[in-house]
């Protein structure tokens, strides 16, 4: 096949058009190579919703952390979290720790 005969074809003469050309490297340059690339769009869009799911968990324990600020604001409340939590005691009160054997074992393969 010569090149006279290729340029006969018809997909050939439609590739050479000048605005066909023209079009496919714009294109070509715009999913690629520029800096607002479709490539680039792509991983924003990743980013995003990676970025919309961590709002969403954080508005979740901002939640979470109001309900126990509320809870907390009762002092009766209060005194029950501090001894729970962080083992207060009142004055001239003995506290006693409770642990079972299988908390025991999971302390030791931690």
């Amino acid at each position: 096949m010569g090149l006279k005969e290729l340029k006969k074809k018809k997909w050939f003469k439609v590739m050479t058009n000048m605005y066909v050309l023209v079009l496919t490297i714009f294109v070509i340059w715009m999913v690629f190579f520029d800096t607002n690339s479709f490539l680039i769009h792509m991983e924003l869009k990743g980013e995003i919703k990676k970025l919309e799911q961590q709002k969403k968990f954080l508005q979740g324990e901002i939640k979470k952390d109001k309900e126990v600020l509320e809870k907390l604001s009762d002092t009766s409340e209060l005194e029950k979290f501090a001894r729970e939590k962080y083992y207060m005691k009142k004055e001239n009160e003995e506290i006693f720790l409770i642990e079972y054997e299988d908390s025991l074992k999971n302390k030791k393969n931690e």
